[in-house]
């Protein structure tokens, strides 16, 4: 018997930074739909047969300290900073600015992004390395879409997700 796909998204949130002014333009940044201040996530809705009462896993990359004010400092001056690659459980996807971009039909799509993302540089480096090319990468692994991120991008221009 066949399973059925997974159904792979793209989510975009608010950029964390230190709590104060920097949260705050990071908010209004994520408001106004600045594409370049949004963090990107790919998140993977298992078949139906394969779900817990956790649906959706959500796939990340981002510093290790997002909050820091020196590892800011040190990521917008162009420096390498450490980041992470996290995993972790929602029970649906966003609400506000998900797409749904795919489906995963060849394979596992969890064991596929886990063994993407343990491969992952984490050496972060804005604009290099960073959130973006981290959902590009995973999402191409799991869909076969080539930069999903600039096709997103030239979707949602001029109008509100």
């Amino acid at each position: 018997m066949a399973v059925a796909p997974s159904q792979v998204y793209v989510a975009a949130v608010p950029l964390r930074a230190t709590a104060g002014p920097a949260q705050l333009a990071m908010t209004v940044a994520y408001s106004l739909g600045i594409w370049e201040f949004q963090h990107f996530m790919v998140l993977v809705r298992p078949p139906a047969s394969m779900t817990s009462a956790e649906d959706v896993v959500v796939f990340d990359f981002q510093p290790r300290d997002p909050e820091d004010v020196f590892v800011a400092l040190a990521a917008l001056s162009g420096r390498p900073v450490a980041g992470v690659v996290r995993r972790r459980n929602l029970s649906k996807p966003p609400r506000r600015r998900c797409w749904l971009v795919g489906y995963c039909e060849e394979g596992d799509a969890l064991e596929i992004a886990s063994s993407f993302s343990h491969g992952w540089n984490t050496d972060l480096k804005i604009g290099i390395h960073d959130c973006r090319d981290y959902t590009n990468g995973l999402v191409k692994s799991l869909t076969g879409e080539n930069n999903i991120l600039e096709s997103l991008k030239r979707s949602t221009t001029g109008r509100r997700n």
